[in-house]
């Protein structure tokens, strides 16, 4: 018999009409053949209100009792969900993730699993279970107390358990029908992808495509777990939605895959620091040690033993960012004239393995912003990417213009 793991998020279970509707679908496996292991999302919105009342009960909570409250959304839709299933005649039954039980670091808030044990779940698939229901985004820590996996963890809840128990494939249910060579919002050009490889999906979703969470596309690639993207509001068959694959299981396909962007960007230049060795582990340990999250670097050319060392992090560390970098200068860490945030930049980046056989792919960037006359502030690259900064106001212009550059358009 084999298993799926089918995993349906907030807007798919957003109340009874659609959790039904996911139940159907659950059905439809099951009719095949399948033992399915369903992972569940709290319903639209719940999450948010869960973790409002934490906040207006205890500011400074105790991060125990926050993963014992917000974790509770998932188990209301894991019991629904098994509900339903049972008055469709499917033998079914919830899970949370003690029970499973599914293994986690004490890290409250932003757990990462350890492990998850078969034997439990086995057991009752043995004995004539059908559809195992299981909280997503929840594990239980070595202390036994309950812990939460961060926000957009059922995604890697669920992707851990097609690794755990060899799945077939997992299956992401949300509210699109695939990945997208970029947002259609955006553009109306934007094509959905029948397959990605997990390289550029992993790049795709670190640099603002929001489809898959980033935990689960690295946990993905790391065991080769196949995932399919769907969307859970349409009739599905085999050929639906963008599969996550292997490399190896790609034909010849374009050399850019997809044009990703990301809004909420800051761009934070210290002016005349000095150039010597140590500098930079002098600027970027307070920014860590503060959570900053630093993305792109650029050091200056020296002139007289000084330069400019400029980060770009998202516009809402920017304070933490200075304070931090201040705190640095007053302990005597390091020197600079001045430090200098632009918050109105965004960043937009071209991705595909392609680029690792193809040359040419930075020039023709460059020159589809140049005849847009969009300037760009900086620029990082990868084997497989390469991302600017540029101006917030001409965000979606830079990524109208790339996609039509690489004729994303038209498939490979």
């Amino acid at each position: 018999m084999t298993l799926l793991v089918m995993k349906f998020g907030g807007t798919s279970v957003a109340d009874l009409a659609r959790i039904e509707n996911a139940a159907g679908k659950v059905a439809r496996e099951v009719a095949r053949g399948h033992d399915v292991i369903v992972i569940v999302s709290a319903m639209a919105g719940e999450t948010n209100k869960l973790v409002g009342w934490v906040n207006q009960t205890s500011p400074f909570y105790d991060a125990r009792e926050y993963d014992a409250v917000v974790s509770s959304g998932e188990n209301v839709t894991a019991g629904l969900m098994a509900l339903r299933l049972q008055e469709m005649g499917i033998p079914a039954r919830s899970w949370q993730g003690w029970q499973v039980p599914l293994l986690t670091t004490s890290a409250h808030g932003a757990a990462r699993i350890e492990e998850i044990p078969r034997a439990n779940i086995d057991r009752k698939f043995a004995e004539g279970m059908k559809v195992a229901v299981v909280a997503g985004f929840q594990g239980v820590s070595p202390e036994g107390r309950i812990t939460t996996l961060g926000r957009g963890g059922s995604d890697t809840s669920a992707v851990a358990f097609a690794a755990a128990f060899g799945a077939e494939r997992c299956d992401i249910y949300t509210d699109v029908d695939g990945v997208y060579t970029t947002d259609p919002r955006i553009t109306r050009k934007a094509r959905k992808l029948d397959r990605i490889a997990y390289e550029e999906m992993l790049e795709l979703a670190s640099l603002g495509a929001r489809v898959l969470q980033t935990r689960s596309v690295e946990l993905a690639m790391r065991y080769k777990v196949r995932l399919r993207v769907l969307s859970s509001f349409e009739e599905v068959d085999d050929t639906s939605g963008t599969l996550v694959c292997d490399e190896e299981e790609i034909m010849e396909s374009n050399v850019v895959a997809g044009v990703a962007h990301s809004r909420d960007e800051a761009k934070m230049t210290l002016i005349s620091v000095a150039d010597r060795p140590g500098v930079a582990a002098a600027i970027f340990g307070p920014l860590a040690e503060a959570g900053v999250n630093v993305d792109m670097i650029v050091q200056n050319i020296s002139e007289e033993g000084r330069t400019d060392m400029t980060f770009s992090c998202p516009v809402d560390q920017v304070a933490r960012a200075e304070r931090a970098i201040v705190a640095a200068r007053d302990e005597g860490r390091i020197q600079f004239a001045d430090l200098v945030a632009d918050t109105e930049v965004a960043k937009v980046s071209v991705v595909g393995i392609g680029m690792r056989s193809h040359s040419g792919v930075a020039a023709r960037m460059f020159a589809a912003l140049a005849a847009e006359g969009i300037n760009i502030k900086v620029i990082t690259t990868s084997e497989i990417k390469i991302s600017v900064l540029i101006d917030r106001k001409y965000m979606e212009l830079a990524v109208q213009a790339l996609h039509d550059a690489f004729a994303l358009d038209r498939a490979g």
